[in-house]
């Protein structure tokens, strides 16, 4: 992502063109436009509809491959789930919004090729996210979603799928909340190899009043640990403390819990690295991150202002 914008969280992808059925029941339908927009014919039987996806090839020992698809909504939508299509070979995956339109349709990117706010992001494993009653996050009609993928191939041989994005919709008379997500850590990533344990440390302050309902954390394949907490004056409340593995990048749903103008986010993140070199801060599966995503509400911030060393 940005400082590099190298968040190295980015999933999705398909080709066909897109169209918008009527809304039902009052439903906020999907509906998008351009080269890369995913067939719209409805939600599914357990309710989700694809939203954007794209296809791609992959040749045996790519490893640091992006591919972008950006397309134009056209229908409001009020979201409140997300579900990540990840076939082997997406690496991670991050869906932004903006009113860009230079770049629509398929095309191949980098890893900053992202928009200031964002919308999801999914790793290697990443479950189902379902928000709380009464909350969703809101794609306004005319605005373009951009998918960025982060591709990788460990095998000799060529390899092709689909990544995309799936969404849950509501009405938007349901909705009390409107929310985003945003990122807490820190850029500044620097592991030795010596097989000990190590923690990269970011800290930042709640500017304004906000609810956490869902926590992601996103680290790579020497990660082990990550803790997540907040401080409101001399308190401090620990809302994540668990073990970290990169093939199960799963969501961490909390209750509802509100962080207070003034209070501290604080996110820890331990590695171990046996690989003989110092690993640094990167988007490539060979370096490391240290993030957790922040899911929220209300809507508003960029999506980095939560992270130490841009």
């Amino acid at each position: 992502m940005m400082k590099g914008a190298i968040v190295a969280i980015a999933v999705l992808g398909l080709g066909a063109c897109g169209k918008s059925p009527p809304a039902a029941g009052g439903v906020d339908a999907p509906g998008t436009t351009g080269d890369s927009a995913a067939p719209f014919d409805g939600p599914n039987a357990e309710g989700w509809t694809p939203l954007i996806s794209r296809g791609w090839d992959l040749a045996g020992g790519a490893t640091n491959t992006y591919k972008c698809t950006r397309i134009k909504v056209t229908n409001d939508m009020w979201v409140a789930g997300f579900r990540a299509q990840s076939p082997t070979g997406t690496h991670h995956s991050v869906l932004t919004i903006s009113t860009s339109n230079t770049q629509t349709g398929d095309y191949d990117c980098s890893a900053g090729s992202l928009d200031n706010q964002m919308l999801y992001a999914a790793g290697v494993g990443t479950d189902d996210l379902n928000f709380p009653a009464g909350v969703a996050m809101h794609i306004p009609a005319g605005t373009y979603i951009n998918l960025n993928l982060h591709l990788f191939n460990a095998t000799d041989n060529m390899i092709s799928g689909t990544s995309g994005v799936l969404v849950k919709v509501m009405k938007q008379s349901d909705v009390v909340h409107e929310a985003d997500m945003m990122f807490s850590g820190t850029f500044l990533v620097s592991i030795p190899s010596d097989g000990q344990p190590h923690v990269m440390h970011g800290s930042c302050p709640v500017h304004a009043d906000e609810h956490i309902f869902t926590l992601w954390p996103h680290m790579h394949q020497t990660a082990t640990h990550q803790k997540w907490t907040y401080t409101e004056g001399s308190t401090t409340t620990t809302l994540l403390d668990d073990d970290y593995m990169f093939a199960e990048q799963k969501n961490y749903p909390i209750a509802d819990t509100l962080l207070k103008a003034g209070d501290t986010i604080d996110t820890y993140c331990t590695y171990v690295n046996n690989t003989g070199t110092t690993i640094n801060f990167g988007d490539g599966s060979d370096k490391e991150m240290c993030f957790t995503g922040m899911y929220k509400y209300p809507a508003g911030g960029n999506l980095f202002a939560c992270a130490m060393g841009q």
